[in-house]
């Protein structure tokens, strides 16, 4: 891969993690919850088991969800379903989750496992897949498609839980959580619709 098509890859790997999404709007309503550093399992889950997503994709996931629909088509009802699900709990949520009982941040785990079902992880992935791998070197190309997305993902992602310690204090007042959780909520459930059209 030469160094000007490296260079288009992280550009691009960079622009589609810090865009909105479903994962940088649950990050920014955890760091107004939960605070920065309760976050960072939720951030490196997102980072892991993105770059395990893309390397299943560019392995030969990708391949079989093209080749069968049913996958794919299943696929968009379970994220929807989660996304809504995620959504409703988000929006529910009337206090910051610091010394709360039964209030947690999400998991390393829970985040690594959810972007198996994140439908904007699936099409970054498919994408960068499909643009940025060789056929004359499948294995190379995909592992350095990894590494771009391992060196820019954190980082990416970590902004926006930067953005919501930045809101904490504005957030502080219960009112004014209430209605910034009831519209992270809705615009995580927003993400739905492009999934089911």
């Amino acid at each position: 891969m030469s160094l000007d098509v490296f260079l288009a890859l992280l550009t691009f790997a960079f622009v589609s993690s810090v865009t909105p999404g479903p994962n940088n709007m649950m990050l920014l309503a955890s760091g107004v919850n939960f605070g920065f550093v309760r976050t960072i399992p939720h951030m490196l889950g997102i980072a892991v088991g993105f770059v395990a997503l893309l390397l299943g994709v560019g392995f030969g996931l990708g391949a079989l969800l093209l080749s069968f629909p049913v996958i794919e088509t299943g696929l968009k009802w379970i994220s929807a379903a989660y996304l809504l699900w995620l959504a409703w709990k988000i929006g529910s949520s009337r206090g910051m989750g610091e010394g709360r009982a039964g209030a947690v941040p999400m998991t390393f785990l829970q985040a690594a496992a959810f972007q198996w079902v994140n439908p904007k992880a699936w099409a970054m992935a498919l994408v960068a897949m499909g643009a940025y791998t060789s056929a004359e070197r499948p294995v190379t190309s995909v592992l350095i498609v990894g590494f771009a997305f391992g060196l820019v993902n954190f980082p990416s992602v970590s902004v926006w839980a930067g953005f919501g310690v930045a809101l904490r204090g504005f957030l502080s007042d219960p009112t004014r959580l209430k209605w910034f959780n009831i519209l992270m909520g809705v615009l995580l459930a927003l993400t739905v619709v492009p999934i089911l059209l």
